[in-house]
Formats: structure tokens, sequence, C-alpha cells
């Protein structure tokens, strides 16, 4: 299927359909526009150049094979949801273009990320329901985000090739590409300490979450009491972060910096600061991803930057390599986050 038909179903040029697939980095109109080209592509299988000949040719060997690809996003039930799982989607679908594979499927299940809601589902039948959707065109799967541990052995069974790219690591369950969200959250929190914070928040998922681990291991090594008010458990949201800070505002005591599991949240908080100025109480405020809104929020938030380009690229470099039989053990990469200084945050000195 050619880029002119995909063009024609979405009211849009060749040219925009082009680099919507090939350059993740692309501003597309809209994220909708664009989620549209990468669904009609899905919808019409569609198959890069080299890939379309090789099949037209019948081509059977290793190196012309053309793989179909499936990805399971399970931090979220839309495209909509968290910027920074989108753009690494962004970035993993390019990948996929770019090795000649046809992305059949992109499923949005924040179910498979919720210890409990797994515990009550029959994740038998939803597994079995998803690789029926693919109509056996499924060489691999690519999870992105945090997956319950249970539903991963259970996709294992049906998924021969998969790897997870995440904050979280599988502890050896399957390939996986990780920036460890327990050293993410250690260098956002060091930070604050380095400045002279010890009052210091949390806000974000705690229960077998990484990032919440790497949090309370500063404060331990920097001899700070943990002050359970200071901790709001919340969904990573942008509402989410809002409302989180109204109740912060609304304490008799409140911390002088914190810690935000994801930018989304964070930016959520420093609206509902702007919205209700309060000159007597000015947090300082980092987080971790550094989504491009990271750049946009007043003041610009400071963060730990996620390598998502690499994370992307190693993903279909360990799940293709497995395809091919280039490795049988499972393989963890880990890649470093990097703190990004900008404006959020301010020493107590």
């Amino acid at each position: 299927m050619s880029i002119k038909k995909i063009a024609e179903k979405a009211g849009v040029s060749p040219a925009t359909v082009s680099r919507v697939l090939n350059n993740p980095n692309y501003k597309c109109s809209s994220q909708e526009l664009r989620d549209k080209i990468w669904h009609i592509a899905m919808e019409l299988n569609y198959v890069p150049n080299e890939a379309a000949r090789n099949l037209r040719r019948g081509a059977s060997a290793k190196s012309n094979k053309t793989y179909y690809i499936n990805i399971l996003m399970t931090r979220m039930d839309d495209s909509q949801t968290d910027p920074f799982f989108s753009e690494l989607l962004h970035i993993i679908e390019s990948e996929i273009h770019a090795h000649m594979c046809i992305l059949t499927k992109v499923w949005y299940m924040s179910l498979f990320s919720n210890d409990k809601k797994c515990r009550h589902a029959n994740l038998d039948k939803i597994i079995e329901d998803l690789y029926k959707d693919t109509e056996g065109k499924s060489d691999g799967l690519i999870i992105i985000g945090k997956c319950n541990i249970e539903a991963l052995k259970k996709l294992k069974k049906v998924y021969k090739n998969i790897v997870s790219v995440n904050r979280n690591s599988t502890n050896y369950e399957v390939d996986e590409v990780v920036c460890d969200g327990r050293k993410i959250a250690s260098i956002a929190v060091e930070y604050l300490v380095k400045l002279g914070h010890r009052d210091i928040g949390y806000i974000g998922e705690c229960h077998h979450e990484s990032r919440y681990k790497g949090f309370l291991d500063v404060l331990q090594m920097n001899n700070i009491s943990l002050e359970p008010s200071y901790v709001l458990e919340t969904k990573q949201t942008e509402a989410e972060g809002f409302e989180a800070m109204k109740k912060i505002m609304a304490s008799d005591v409140c911390p002088t910096g914190i810690y935000c599991a994801n930018d989304i949240t964070a930016i959520g908080m420093l609206k509902c600061l702007n919205k209700h100025k309060n000159n007597f109480y000015v947090p300082s405020i980092i987080a971790s991803d550094d989504i491009e809104a990271a750049q946009n929020t007043k003041p610009m938030l400071t963060t730990v930057r996620l390598p998502k380009e690499e994370m992307g690229k190693f993903a279909m470099y360990l799940l293709l390599d497995r395809i091919c039989g280039g490795h049988k053990g499972v393989v963890r990469m880990e890649l470093e986050g990097k703190l990004v200084v900008r404006n959020s945050c301010l020493s107590m000195e």
C-alpha cells in the first residue's frame, strides 16, 4: 500500500504522510491528525518500499524478511494521557518503519500496569483476544510502560519475542530497555537537597513504583525524616497534579521542595500555582521525563531527561535481534537519565 493511498484517506499530502511515518519529531498540525495517519497505515498494513518489494518477490531470507510488530501501551487508555509515552511511541513507530517492518496494532490498556485490576481480570482471555486481533500477524511485541508481572508471564506464553521499554525493570522476565526510575528519582531529589531543601514532598504513584523508592532512598541517605502528609499518591496526569497542588496549598504545613514522578503531573501543579497565586508559598518543583511541554511552563520545569530516542532505537534493535535468533538469554539494557536545570527550583539559602 502506497503513501499516496494513505494520504488520500487522511486528506493530507503524501509529503505530510512521509514526514509523520519517518520523523518522530515532526510537528504535525495536531496530535489527532498524526494518530489518524498512523491508524490508516496500520489499517492498510502499510509496508515501507523496500519491505514491499521483498514481500512481492516472496523473499524468505532473514535479511529480507518483513516482520509484523505490535505495541502495547500499558500506562495509557488513549493517545492523549501522558505526553512522555506518546513521544516514546512516536520514536518506536518510526523505528519500526525505518527497519522495514510493519506496525499492525497499537493497544492502549492501562489495566496491565494496575496490579489490583490485574488480580481481578481474566488475563488469559484478554491476552488471547489481543493475539486474535493481530490475525496471526505478530512476530514481536513491544511493551511501553510498567507491566504487572503475572500479566507479563502470560504474555510470554503467547508472544515468543517481547521487549519492554520502561522506567521499572521487569527483573529479567523479558528483554528490556530501562531508564531506572529509582536512579532518576534519586538525581531529582538529590538536587533539591543540594539546594538546601529538607521538607520534601512526593507526588505520583507509590505502590511497586521505583521512583517512590528512589525518593525514599535520598531522604534516608541525608537523614531527612519522611513527612507522610508530604506524600500524595496520584495518577500521573495533569489534572491530578493540579488537584494535588490545591491540597498542598490548603495544608497548614507545606513542603518547600516537591518531586513529581513525571513532567505532566508537575505541569498540572505549576498551572495550579499560577492560577491561585500565593506570594507566601512558592515551592521548588522538579520532575522527570523532559517532555516537550516542560520548556513551555512558567517557570520552565527543571527535570531529569530520559533518553527517549535511544530507548526507542535499542528496543527495536533488541526485538529484531531476538526475532532473528541473535540472542536467546534475557538482555537488560540500562540508559542514564540527565538532570536538566531550568527555573522551577530555588535555593533555600
